[in-house]
This record gives structure tokens, sequence and C-alpha cells, in this order.
């Protein structure tokens, strides 16, 4: 399967940034991540560049999460713990260079924001949906893996921790309806007006004045990270068990996984 692209588009003083690889409902690889990582760098040294509109290709997805094939390699290094703490901690690099972007940022969302998607989207300052979107983390059914402390902080500061238990510990998808009546979704439109909806937020963000935009973003984001708790043992507790490598390897076998608590 293709590794996929993020692409970068240009126009007017907007940034359009697209998630394609809609083979596979946009999940990242490392190949995107790379990519991610290179446009926020050249986007924070643009100041021409007043806004940022984030999209997944194919209007069946925003992001999809992480290529879960690509966790068959983990514990090949005879630490699986390790790997999954420079995973997680490559994975907030990312999520941080995407959260400090200077300029305001859209994620414009068809279908599912899931597991890295949905922190993608979260990472995002304003959020619209069609109809259509769903948002969760369904790691206790899939994989049996878990989160950095510091996306689950920035889940919880978007959802409240009550949601974020359902979507963790359940495995619950939220519906657009529900996002948008918690404040994550700043609007639901329908399939057929989401461009031009995110047109018209982009120009009405690109007419306002950027230093207190620039600004305002970051004191937020201080306040939101200040004194995060180190979580290298709960990561490596997860990443070294039993239960993860069962949960990828069914995964990819597209069978059930049973988990020991192991």
């Amino acid at each position: 399967m293709s590794d996929g692209t993020v692409h970068l588009v240009l126009d007017s003083g907007i940034a359009w940034i697209t998630f394609d690889r809609p083979q596979a409902r946009n999940a990242m690889t490392w190949t995107m991540y790379n990519q991610l990582a290179a446009i926020c760098e050249q986007l924070k040294s643009d100041r021409s560049v007043r806004v940022a509109v984030f999209r997944g290709a194919g209007g069946q997805a925003f992001v999809a999460g992480t290529d879960i094939a690509q966790f068959l390699e983990f514990g090949s290094s005879g630490d699986a713990g390790a790997d999954g703490i420079a995973y997680e901690e490559r994975i907030d690099q990312t999520l941080r260079g995407f959260a400090t972007l200077p300029m305001p940022t859209i994620a414009v969302i068809e279908g599912w924001a899931v597991g890295g998607g949905l922190a993608l989207a979260t990472g995002c300052d304003f959020r619209i949906a069609t109809p259509s979107a769903k948002f969760g983390v369904p790691i206790a059914r899939t994989l049996g893996n878990c989160l950095s402390i510091a996306n689950l902080a920035r889940l919880q500061n978007a959802f409240g921790t009550q949601r974020v238990k359902r979507m963790l510990l359940l495995s619950e998808i939220l519906e657009a309806d529900e996002a948008f009546s918690c404040g994550y979704l700043q609007q639901i439109v329908p399939a057929e007006a989401i461009e031009q909806t995110a047109r018209d937020l982009a120009a009405k963000l690109a007419a306002l004045a950027p230093i207190t935009q620039r600004v305002s973003k970051e004191g937020l984001r201080r306040i939101a990270g200040a004194s995060l708790p180190d979580d290298h043992d709960l990561v490596r507790l997860t990443y070294a068990s039993a239960d993860f490598r069962e949960g990828v390897t069914a995964f990819v076998a597209k069978r059930p996984p049973q988990w020991t608590g192991e």
C-alpha cells in the first residue's frame, strides 16, 4: 500500500494542507508524519501565511490514526517498551510542531477523525465538520496501546474528562452532534458546503491582527501544557505488554484480539 503524501498549496496567504492516502482513510505513515513536520517548519518561517487549513483526501476521513502495520516492528530492538516510548515521543514532537504554528489553524473533517487523526484535529484552533464526522480513540478495542500524557491533556482540555474516558475506556465513537454540543466543533455543515465554509472562516481569520492571534495561541498552549508529569513508566508498561503484541497481530490479521491483561 502507498506510503501516502501530505500536500501543501499556498494561495493568497492561506495554506491548504491535505492528508492524501484515501485508500487507507488517510492513516498516517512515517513518510506522512515526516512530510507534515517539514511543512510545519516551512509555515513557521513564512510570515505571509495567515491561516492554515488541514483536510483529508477522499471525503471519507480526516485521518484514521497511524497505519497499524507499522507497529509490527515494535520489539524488534529487543525492548518493546523503549520502542513505545520512542514512538509516543515522536508523535508528541510532531503534535508540538503542529500546535505551535503561529497562524490560526482549521481542521476540515469529513468522516473519521480517530486515534492520531483525533490528535491532529484537536491540535487545530478551529474545527468544522460534516454530519458524517466521527471522533474517537478506540484503542481499548483494537490495539491495546496508550496515549502520552501530553496527548491526554489536549483531549481532556477539548472534550472534558468524562468524554475522554468514554472514548478511551469504553472505546465509544462520538458523533458530530455531540462534538458540537461540547464546543469541540465550530460548525457542522453539509458536505457540499464544507469547502466554502472553510474558505469563509479562513478569510475571516486572515483579516485580523496576526500578532494578537500568535501570542494568544502560544499563551493558551503554555497554560495547557504547564507542569505535565512524566509518563514513561505508563508507556513502557503498555507497549511491553503481551496484550499490545496481541492487539497489533489481531488487527493486521483482521480477527478479534484476545486480551489477557498481561
